[in-house]
């Protein structure tokens, strides 16, 4: 087989040195990913400062300060629990009937969840909100397909480098839309003090912000978004073929859409080979799991910290907390999501070109343990000399290290579509590298929390909670080393 002929072993991507110039971007439909990606941060960030306060207010630990992290844990993992479920069916889903359907599903998933969790009253409530969230929702994987599709190897870097913008936008907006609009009646009495429904639901106005966004999302959606995926099979026909059993293939010709850049070695593919989506054992192949678990590792690093960190923010000083109110952990929250972004899109892509993927995603990891170890020094500082500037300025350290954290995900994402056998194989690609994701994003949550909270019970167990989170920086550097310094190239 030729060099220039493609197969199920070429990858999407090729060494980003075999081009010289930058493609420029499809800013028209990159602008829509983008829009599109601000509605699950503000879903998921949006409880991150009131969620302490809402396990407390709803009664079910009883009034036990030390069960508090337990619950709000679960909470968090709630949403990665139920979507490891579902994510891999909706992308592998997405390769067949298109990219545009699964996502106006999951915009819909979030805004009712949304709905229901601000007019839940009870903890079981709550949890049947969350479980909706993460079910219904498909979107991540589904977007990173459609990002790899609208540009090529010279620009993909450039695009993940942009693609903080929304994430950014949206985790800095949910804190302070959690933190400023959480019992209301009680903060603005003057503009929302009449009101019972907001009295008898205090958290129902915070949590309808996002879920409105979520469905104005949709609109915008339906009618501006393009297909990316060009060769595609009706739903209709793909229900008829499961009651048929016949195996149903999408057709070959494929979309002239000016708004989609061809992959490099995918200009010409092979009808056999890229215009049908594998099976799912032929994706489990070296690459494909070696990427999926490095996202996994870091991911259950990177979720394990952000559940953490409010929550040691919301604790008593005495018990190894902070003390600090909702609206300032919202404000520390943003101000880290509004730096993240910034920094990404003005100096990934150019860090990415001079140190590689590899050299940036290993350095990302190793400094979520300067990140642990600046919680106990946070605390230290607090008990001796209160909320003064040596406090502040720890915790502004501890943001420059979570900003560095994630500049892994930029480069874990390019290695996932270089990891993909072929095109049409793409969603299942990212399916697969996802549902690892929330499995650990699930797991993240509840187990970090639930350290802290035994770390607060007993005072024998006061540093398990750090010792865990530094136990898995540790796993995470040593997976990063199965990465290879260059993308995968064909055999």
């Amino acid at each position: 087989m030729s060099p220039q002929t493609p197969d199920e072993e070429t990858p999407l991507l090729h060494d980003p040195q075999q081009k010289t110039g930058r493609t420029p971007l499809p800013w028209r439909q990159f602008a829509i990913i983008m829009f599109i990606q601000l509605a699950e941060p503000l879903t998921s960030q949006v409880i991150a400062p009131f969620a302490p306060q809402l396990i407390r207010d709803i009664g079910i630990t009883n009034g036990d300060e030390t069960q508090v992290g337990y619950y709000v844990g679960l909470l968090h993992s709630l949403f990665f629990a139920t979507q490891a479920l579902t994510v891999l069916h909706w992308s592998r889903v997405s390769d067949r009937i298109g990219r545009k359907p699964v996502i106006l599903t999951g915009l819909f998933g979030l805004s009712a969840s949304m709905y229901c969790f601000g007019l839940a009253k009870t903890f079981w409530g709550l949890v049947m909100s969350r479980a909706l969230n993460g079910a219904l929702n498909g979107n991540i994987g589904v977007m990173k397909s459609m990002m790899v599709e609208i540009t090529d190897s010279t620009n993909l870097a450039q695009a993940y480098a942009y693609m903080p913008i929304a994430w950014s936008s949206g985790a800095s907006l949910g804190p302070l839309i959690g933190g400023s609009l959480s019992r209301p009646a009680d903060r603005f009495p003057d503009v929302f003090g009449h009101s019972d429904f907001l009295k008898k639901y205090p958290y129902f106005l915070a949590c309808a912000v996002p879920a409105t966004f979520s469905a104005l999302a949709w609109v915008v959606i339906f009618f501006f978004l393009k297909e990316t995926l060009p060769n595609r099979v009706p739903l209709s026909q793909l229900i008829k073929s499961k009651f048929s059993k016949k195996v149903v293939s999408p057709p070959t010709t494929s979309d002239s859409s000016t708004e989609t850049l061809a992959v490099d070695n995918l200009e010409n593919p092979s009808k056999d080979d890229n215009t049908t989506p594998l099976p799912l054992r032929a994706l489990l192949i070296p690459r494909v799991l070696i990427a999926a678990g490095n996202y996994g590792t870091l991911s259950l690093l990177e979720i394990a910290i952000r559940a953490v960190q409010p929550l040691f923010y919301a604790t008593p000083t005495e018990l190894g907390g902070l003390d600090l109110d909702p609206p300032r952990i919202g404000n520390i929250l943003a101000t880290y999501s509004v730096v993240n972004g910034l920094f990404q899109i003005f100096c990934f892509a150019d860090l990415h070109d001079r140190f590689g993927s590899k050299a940036i995603f290993t350095t990302a990891i190793a400094s979520g343990i300067p990140i642990v170890l600046t919680f106990p020094v946070i605390n230290a500082l607090g008990r001796a000399y209160g909320l003064g500037w040596m406090v502040w300025s720890v915790i502004g350290l501890q943001v420059v290290f979570c900003v560095i954290l994630n500049l892994g995900y930029s480069c874990i994402f390019i290695y996932i579509a270089a990891a993909s056998p072929n095109r049409n194989s793409l969603g299942a690609t990212n399916g697969i590298a996802q549902m690892l994701v929330s499995i650990m994003r699930s797991i993240g949550p509840a187990s970090a929390t639930s350290m802290f909270s035994l770390s607060l019970k007993t005072p024998e167990h006061a540093w398990y909670a750090y010792y865990y989170l530094t136990a898995l920086g540790f796993i995470g550097i040593g997976a990063s080393l199965l990465l290879p310094r260059k993308l995968w190239k064909s055999d």
